[in-house]
């Protein structure tokens, strides 16, 4: 007899709902979030029919947590259902607006019962491919915390102190470099700025790391940080040099979370054996690689073919048609981390392949915009990526673009 479960899972207990091929509620159970839940819930699924050879699949509303980790350990079938999905097929058992734990886990197991083929379940990536996409959306969060802790403080101190970010703008980093962070714990308001001598300024950027071109550097920012600007009252200008403080050890913790974790993040995704082929790939290096491998995973199953891939990262157009009306349109629903990598992947290409730039700049001629030239590009190369990592064959410039050389080459010439 074939048996569905479902999992309504919380902070510190889950609902457990067992229901059979004609609906039939066959078990229930509430378990703590521990060991002894984990192996009450085991238990139960085998006092049903669980076995080494047909495990019961299992339908939850998360892909993340201990208790997913462990299901997926015992090469189960796991389905994570979106939230919204499952609100939707709630509908279809009851018309009041009620909501309990254990009906919600009877809609999950239904919801394999009914519509299986429609959901799909957890990739079976190995455990190097889950750590390194820890580790890649980890250093992505901190990339997007120190963007935003440096608009923070951007914003803070164009109120106060114009003259730093008018110094810093030509620093390659800008607010995140190492010498504009350094430049600014010296002196935080512009009173102190102005009264800093050379000796003060060729010291801050030794430690920063500078090791060329300092004395030319230590007379710009000098000459800058002592021409006249508005001010605010002193005792106002004070605290607010105190405030930038708070800010900029933020950024600081923010920076450095950041170089941590794209260290590990490389070190990681250079052991995998798919390395070699993403990076053989124009525009795509460790760090970027590392990020596209963490979200496709090294599960070959999981895409059927090149436009479930395109899809899944939101460079394949929608197409939607109603009697007379077509539309194409950009696809929204996607996976975001993907369809940004993407983003810093093709716009690396247009220096990097020559078939790439090709290809944008036509994009560009038809009537594209700059970003759709750009999603176009990423459609065309992560369909040659799923081709390469499926056929485990590297990247080759004259397969992806085999039209677009020999015009840009003999351009060139």
């Amino acid at each position: 007899m074939k048996i569905f479960c479902g999992i309504d899972w919380a902070s510190d207990h889950h609902d457990i709902a067992l229901v059979d091929a004609d609906g039939t509620l066959v078990a229930r159970a509430r378990i703590p979030d521990d060991v002894a839940g984990l192996q009450q819930l085991l238990d139960l699924l085998a006092e049903h029919g669980d076995t080494p050879e047909t495990r019961i699949p299992a339908a939850i509303e998360t892909s993340r947590g201990l208790l997913v980790a462990c299901l997926r350990a015992t090469d189960r079938p796991v389905y994570a259902i979106n939230p919204m999905a499952a609100s939707r097929y709630r509908d279809r058992h009851t018309v009041a607006r009620k909501k309990s734990d254990h009906f919600d886990a009877m809609v999950l197991a239904n919801i394999l019962r009914t519509d299986t083929a429609a959901h799909r379940t957890l990739p079976a990536d190995t455990e190097l491919a889950q750590a390194i996409a820890v580790l890649a959306r980890a250093q992505q969060d901190a990339v997007w915390d120190r963007t935003q802790a440096a608009n923070k403080l951007r914003s803070h101190l164009r109120e106060y102190f114009p003259g730093y970010l008018a110094a810093v703008q030509p620093i390659l980093g800008g607010l995140c470099s190492s010498a504009a962070r350094a430049l600014l714990a010296a002196a935080a308001t512009p009173g102190r700025a102005a009264r800093l001598t050379k000796t003060q300024l060729r010291a801050a950027l030794k430690r920063a790391g500078r090791q060329r071109g300092i004395e030319a550097e230590v007379t710009r920012l000098q000459a800058v940080l002592r021409a006249p600007q508005m001010r605010q009252l002193p005792l106002v200008e004070d605290a607010m040099g105190h405030q930038a403080l708070t800010l900029l050890r933020k950024l600081d913790a923010a920076c450095t979370s950041a170089d941590e974790l794209a260290e590990a993040a490389v070190a990681a995704f250079e052991t995998h054996p798919d390395a070699d082929i993403v990076t053989s790939f124009p525009g795509l290096g460790s760090l970027t690689g590392a990020r596209v491998l963490a979200e496709i995973g090294d599960d070959r199953s999981r895409f059927a073919d090149a436009r479930a891939l395109k899809s899944y990262a939101g460079a394949a157009p929608v197409t939607r048609a109603s009697g007379k009306s077509v539309s194409v349109k950009a696809r929204r629903i996607k996976n975001q981390r993907l369809a940004a990598a993407g983003y810093v992947w093709s716009f690396a290409s247009l220096t990097a392949s020559a078939g790439a730039r090709a290809h944008y700049d036509r994009r560009r001629t038809t009537g594209d915009r700059h970003i759709s030239a750009l999603r176009n590009l990423f459609n065309r190369m992560i369909g040659c990526l799923h081709h390469c990592l499926a056929k485990q064959v590297h990247y080759d410039e004259t397969m992806a673009f085999p039209s677009r050389l020999e015009p840009i080459f003999t351009a060139a010439a």
